[in-house]
């Protein structure tokens, strides 16, 4: 999973558990939104009624938040990446023994690499994190 965690992750986990009272170590930042990853059954008690906890968080840290389940391995990886990128959507998703390959289209392409391969940098490291794999867009 998630291999190094610095100051400012640290941070970032301290106050989601003490804003959602769940534990979790699982926290990484895509396209400027931090993403605090926590067991599928305890998303609802970290949303928080009517999404309190979710906006208490974004107003603290001035920085859109979002919470997805952890993925219990390489099966989940569609549902991770899916979660990750949405809106934005692909056509399918190839999981090889080395690399996760994900078939976009040509409209959905550009939104994935970002500017500067920007996003396409972040998704490769959560990938590599999470399941250790290389991670490929055609």
């Amino acid at each position: 999973m998630i291999n190094i965690i610095d100051m400012q992750d640290l941070r970032h986990l301290n106050l989601f558990r003490k804003v959602t009272k769940i534990q979790t170590r699982y926290c990484f930042k895509y396209n400027e939104i931090l993403m605090f990853c926590v067991p599928r059954r305890e998303i609802s008690k970290a949303l928080g009624k009517n999404g309190e906890n979710l906006k208490k968080m974004s107003d603290i840290i001035k920085r859109r938040v979002r919470i997805i389940p952890i993925p219990n391995g390489i099966e989940d990886a569609k549902s991770l990446i899916s979660s990750v990128i949405a809106p934005v959507g692909f056509k399918e998703i190839e999981i090889t023994p080395k690399e996760v390959i994900v078939n976009a289209g040509s409209e959905n392409k550009a939104a994935l690499l970002g500017r500067n391969k920007r996003r396409f940098s972040e998704m490769k490291k959560i990938i590599k994190d999470f399941f250790n794999l290389d991670y490929r867009i055609i």
